[in-house]
């Protein structure tokens, strides 16, 4: 069975105090598919790229195993393209350039051998092409992670609640959860968006880690403190891949369960920001990430006696 994501493949262009890049390979499908591809082996994308995006960029997925049969080839047009310049603290940014490119007219299609989707992950899109993805599925997969942003909120936000209905899993940071709730308090905030339809919410807050809520409890997850933090760009996509990648490896969805997926999620993402673009997520390990995973044990593991 296998693991589906959808989302954009991109060229980025990114600068922060540590240094500028040209047009590397980003988008949030690429991100999350990459980070999924160390924790599950039947990653399958469904995105698109422009005729410019060449058959290198294409191999940085199938040379983790990544099934990129959904992705679509546009010949004539040029991939979408970010551009973004962060700032000192690195947690805010300025999108220079947004060139939607061949993503205006994305229109996804489901290649028969994608069907068997079990865990699907809908990343940041139009609210009505996470919905034609659900649509187009033959049988509802075991488990639906959803990511957003508060531009549909802004533009989409009844498009935006009837995809809630459908989800399992929604990850939003947290001044989108405010927004979508209209609660400042988190627990407040998660109270009225579970009522919206998901069963599970993740509230990412950055370096401060990620809240998790659903079955009545609450899990705060820490954020590993790093010497070197060079590009925040995909860090939340990471998130997301490592996050589903874990529950369709354990084929078990609880409580439990994603209080790990949160882990090494978080683990993920911590990689992912040492370099800039997909470059460190294209070079780990398993013992890199088992690695990881005892550090952020070990941060937040304590006993009272």
């Amino acid at each position: 069975m296998s693991l589906v994501i959808v989302g954009s493949v991109a060229f980025d262009a990114i600068e922060t105090p540590f240094g500028k890049t040209d047009k590397v390979v980003g988008g949030a499908a690429t991100f999350a598919g990459l980070a999924a591809s160390y924790l599950y082996n039947e990653v399958k994308l469904i995105g698109t790229v422009g005729g410019d995006f060449g058959k290198d960029n294409l191999d940085i997925l199938t040379a983790k195993g990544i099934d990129i049969d959904g992705i679509e080839i546009v010949d004539d047009q040029k991939t979408f393209f970010w551009s973004g310049k962060y700032h000192v603290d690195m947690n805010s940014r300025d999108t220079l350039t947004t060139e939607l490119n061949v993503l205006a007219g994305f229109d996804p299609k489901i290649p028969a051998s994608f069907q068997d989707c079990e865990y699907l992950l809908l990343g940041n899109l139009m609210p009505k092409v996470q919905m034609a993805v659900l649509d187009r599925l033959a049988a509802a997969p075991k488990l639906v992670v959803m990511d957003t942003m508060n531009y549909w909120m802004d533009v989409a936000l009844e498009d935006l609640k009837t995809v809630l209905k459908r989800v399992d899993v929604l990850a939003i940071n947290d001044g989108e959860a405010r927004q979508l709730s209209g609660e400042y308090s988190m627990v407040k905030a998660a109270e009225k968006i579970l009522q919206m339809g998901p069963s599970y919410l993740i509230i990412k807050k950055g370096e401060h880690g990620a809240l998790l809520f659903g079955e009545g409890q609450i899990f705060s997850a820490p954020a590993l403190p790093l010497a070197d933090v060079f590009d925040p760009t995909g860090a939340g996509d990471s998130f997301a891949g490592g996050f589903i990648g874990y529950l369709a490896h354990v084929q078990s969805v609880n409580f439990h369960n994603m209080k790990n997926a949160v882990i090494y999620g978080s683990a993920l993402a911590s990689f992912c920001v040492e370099k800039f673009g997909t470059e460190k997520l294209q070079q780990l390990n398993k013992e890199e990430i088992a690695h990881r995973i005892e550090q952020f044990v070990a941060l937040a593991k304590f006993e009272i006696k």
